[in-house]
């Protein structure tokens, strides 16, 4: 009985010693939050220029084709954010169109929360 107790307890130790390492290199391999941070906030040229200028661009450019919007400036994206949240999270006619990827979650939620925080330029 004795020496399961000491088995026991060193096993307990040794699995302690493991997981509380405090290496960084343990940390570099994990992935970063996804969710925007609640006190930073978003803006367009920081945030949101680059998601419009690799998704929308192509078809939304100036003049726009096929369709009349076009989100070329900081100014036609926050006029048609609304429009631009619907459509991103359509289940019936998402944008960007198929073949293209749809956005992702992140980059849904940046623009959810460009326009929560206020639509910001820079």
């Amino acid at each position: 009985m004795n020496i399961k107790n000491l088995i026991l307890g060193f096993a307990v130790i040794a699995l302690m010693f493991n997981c509380s390492s405090s290496s960084s290199d343990d940390l570099s391999n994990q992935n970063p939050d996804p969710d925007p941070d609640p006190m930073v906030k978003v803006t367009y040229d920081a945030d949101i220029k680059s998601i419009i200028d690799n998704n929308c661009i192509q078809c939304h450019g100036n003049p726009p084709n096929p369709g009349p919007t076009s989100y070329t400036t900081y100014t036609q994206v926050k006029n048609g954010v609304n429009n631009i949240i619907s459509r991103i999270k359509s289940t019936s006619n998402r944008m960007p169109p198929s073949p293209n990827s749809p956005l992702s979650q992140t980059q849904i939620d940046l623009i959810e929360k460009w326009k929560d925080d206020g639509l910001l330029e820079n």
